[in-house]
Order: C-alpha cells, then structure tokens, then sequence
C-alpha cells in the first residue's frame, strides 16, 4: 500500500506518509466570508473532503483544519449599517456551513475563525521582526520578501519578476512586492474591526492568518496543506515564506484542486460568472451534485453544465438500481459482513471476500483517480447485475457489498440515510402501497386472462416511470433512471 499525492511545490507525485503514525495533519483554506458560496467553493471542499475520507481509511485517522477568514477588506466593503461586518461575517459563514453539509462534506476537527487567533497571529509578527524578516512602517507591518532567499520556492518564481503586491497601502513599504503582515486602522472603518497591537491599532494581513492557525491547531510542521488552485500565489506562497522565515516547517505536502469554469474561464465572484450554490442545490438532487462534482479528477478544471448533473443522476440510477435488486436476495453472507452483538467472529476464509477490488484502491492511492474507482464502481455494478440474472445470487451478494463499501468511501452511496429528505420516508411507503396495488390487480387481471386490464395496469404504471421485474419470488418495481 503506497498513497502518492501530487505535490504542487515539487511539482511531481510523491509517496506519502504521516509524520505521526496513525495521524495525518491536514490545514485547508477555508473560506471568506464577505458573500454566500458558488458552486466552485463547493467543489474545493468536497475535494479534500474525499481525501480526507480516503487517507483516514488508509492511516487510521485525519485532524482536518478548515479555518474561516471573517475579517477582510471585502467583508468590511459588503458590511452596511444595518449588518456590521461580524454580523454579515457570521450570516455568511452558516451560508457555506448549511452548502458543505448539503453534499455530505463532513466537519472539520477544528473549525477557527481568523479573529480567534488574533495574539497568535501578533506573536508570529514578533517573531519575524525580531529574525529581521519584517519592518514596522507607519502603522503597518510588512514581510521583507528580499530578506528571505527562498521567497518564491512553491511557485517557482524570482522575486523580481512578481507584481507589487496589492493587499494593503504601499505607504511604507520598501519594496512593492513586501506584503502586508498587520494593516493599520484606516478612518472610516469600524472601531471594532481593529485590535490594539505594539504597531498601533489595526488588524492583520490575510496571509499571517492560515501561517498562525495552522501552527495553533497542528504545529509549526503539518502534513497537507490544501487550497484551490488559484491560492498557490500569492496567500500560499506568502505563506510558506513568513512561516518557514519565522523557523516553523510548515506544510510537508502541498495539494491544490483544479477550478470549477464557465466557458474555460475561472468561476469567480469578480466576474460575475458564478453559479451560487443555493441556486444549484435548489435545482438539482445534492446527492447528484456531490457526485457530478466529483466526476472529474480533482486537479482538473471542471466545467459544470446540465448535461454532467444529468449524467450524474443516471449513473447513480443505475447503482441504486442494482443495490436494491441485491437487496432482494437471500445471502448467507449477510451474517458475515454484520454479524449480530455476541457472534462468533466470522471464518475468515469465508470473510476474505468482504475486500475493496484492488482496481478501486490503487485508483484512490494513486493521486486520488477518483474518475477511475467511478470506473470501478460500476463495473461491478454490471458484473452483479449479471450474477443476479445467472441466478448467483452470492457472488451478486459480495459484489453489492462491495459497491457499498466503495461509494461509502466516495460518500455517494445512493442508499444511505444520510440522502433521504425529511418526509422521504413516508413518501416512499406511500408510493410502494400505490404500486403495490397496481401490481397485485395486475397479477389477478392476468389470471383471469384479462390481458385488456393487464395490459392498461402495465402502460399506467410504466407511464409513471416505474421499471417491473417479474422473477420467481415475484414482482418488483424500481425507479427508471435512464
């Protein structure tokens, strides 16, 4: 078993593993919250949501840092009178809580709010100021970036080929490129959105917030850091360069997602070119945007159309389809997978089926190929579709489980709970009892040779999208899915 993820400052796959046995560190930008998620900040969870679940089945256990940037220049700018910038912070950051958890993306081990850390993100300045690696300028604080050599090493840039940096006032800088580490109180913004310091009353950069939350939750060495692909430079780059400046190692891995497009250009706010999340989930099943969303490889640019949420929807028809026609079988595996409180632990001979396919785990090890274990997944929906009508009903039965198992993994099992709205499971009795019906009075009209009654009982119900499959233990009805 060997994991390899592509490392984005080594530019190559690399094998991983935890620094700490049994516990992977994990620090993923999260979001800011000036206005409510597109479809693009959904995607970027979801990808390090995956990958969460997978290195946790591979090592054993994930502490997952998602931090969230509530005090910004464009927080403040979208603040009115009527909702502060704290109020419309916190609005907003239930906004993309209410989207992750939509599609399934699990909470993180630590959620923090930037303006939480403040005397840590205080105290990394102190640090980097005393290493003659930042200047106090008229009320700010900024990153000497000609100071630190290596200043550029994740995007492989030279120092003098970067843009001025534009984050804060240029009052007092040294050079256009130092970035801002502390920016002092400006009149006309809020008295509480500035915080006492030895530099005088302001309040910090965007960058020295993911370098002091980071080393608050899992150290100053950690072993991911993630983010969407358009972070790489400046935040991550600024970074790297003030924590490994102030001694701290940092982030041994670096992964970034590809960007979610319209028309081969970025999805992004300032563009105008977004889908918003809500206006998504409202249209389509979030169980279908999870899966649409994860169809391609997570270091590829996605660009989302109706037809990926149509293909979606059929392809997860068609493996609801089979579980529900597995679940219908008699299996003397059943007590194996779970067996019941106070069982003898299975034979394990009999419990060496219960495997992933190997095929779906070296996709997944493999820089997560999740496009590839899709590939898997369905591959053994077809060869169990096949053992059930050659009447195999075991080896349908395992592959079922294995099916399970894998979009368990992915966290696009059709059948989990986890997918069923409030009132699902009364519509769904419901439903059953009408067809049910159906089916009996067209079981007892073809009895009576009555192929008329029959016949219009079939087209009504097939005109209602249910699929019958007539079999030895009788009828049963299924959803059309495409």
């Amino acid at each position: 078993m060997t994991v390899r993820l592509y490392d984005t400052q080594a530019q190559a796959l690399r094998d991983f593993a935890p620094a700490e046995e049994g516990n992977v560190t994990m620090y993923v930008c999260g979001p800011t919250v000036q206005s409510g998620p597109h479809i693009g900040h959904v995607r970027a969870a979801l990808s390090f949501d995956v990958l969460r679940r997978w290195l946790a089945h591979r090592f054993g256990r994930v502490t997952f840092v998602r931090n969230v940037t509530d005090i910004d220049d464009k927080v403040l700018a979208n603040a009115t009178a009527d909702e502060p910038w704290w109020a419309l912070a916190y609005r907003m950051e239930l906004e993309f809580s209410r989207a992750y958890a939509a599609v399934g993306i699990l909470p993180p081990t630590y959620e923090p709010r930037a303006t939480a850390s403040i005397p840590q993100m205080q105290e990394l300045i102190e640090r980097l100021i005393d290493a003659g690696h930042a200047y106090a300028a008229a009320g700010d604080v900024y990153f000497d970036v000609r100071s630190w050599p290596s200043y550029g090493a994740l995007t492989r840039q030279s120092v003098d080929a970067m843009e001025s940096a534009a984050d804060a006032d240029p009052r007092g800088k040294r050079d256009p490129r130092d970035f801002a580490l502390w920016k002092g109180a400006k009149e006309g913004e809020p008295a509480d959105a500035a915080w006492d310091s030895p530099w005088g009353s302001g309040r910090p950069g965007w960058h020295i917030e993911c370098s002091a939350m980071s080393r608050r939750y899992l150290g100053p060495e950690f072993d991911i850091h993630g983010g969407g692909l358009d972070l790489r430079f400046p935040h991550h780059e600024n970074e790297l360069a003030q924590s490994t400046a102030a001694g701290d190692g940092f982030a041994r891995y670096w992964v970034h997602n590809g960007l979610v497009t319209v028309g081969d250009q970025k999805m992004s706010k300032s563009l105008g070119n977004f889908l918003l999340a809500e206006d998504v989930l409202a249209q389509y099943d979030p169980l279908v945007v999870r899966y649409a969303l994860l169809a391609a490889h997570y270091r590829s640019n996605l660009d989302l159309s109706p037809s990926a949420f149509d293909e979606a929807d059929a392809a997860l028809g068609r493996v609801r389809s089979f579980l529900e026609r597995a679940g219908r079988l008699d299996s003397p595996f059943v007590w194996l997978a779970y067996p019941p409180d106070g069982a003898p632990e299975p034979d394990p001979d009999a419990a060496d089926v219960f495997r992933l396919p190997s095929a779906f785990a070296d996709a997944m090890d493999d820089d997560l190929s999740v496009p590839l274990a899709l590939a898997v997944i369905h591959d053994t929906v077809r060869r169990g579709n096949a053992s059930i009508d050659a009447g195999e009903h075991e080896q349908a039965w395992i592959a079922a489980w294995q099916v399970r198992e894998m979009t368990g993994l992915l966290g696009v099992d059709p059948t989990s709970t986890q997918w069923r709205a409030d009132g699902d499971e009364a519509v769904s009795a419901a439903l059953d009892r009408l067809i049910t019906t159906m089916i009996d009075q067209r079981a007892e009209a073809r009895a009576t040779k009555d192929w008329a009654a029959a016949d219009r009982i079939r087209d009504a119900i097939a005109a209602a999208g249910v699929v019958l499959e007539d079999g030895p233990a009788g009828t049963h009805w299924s959803l059309h899915n495409g």
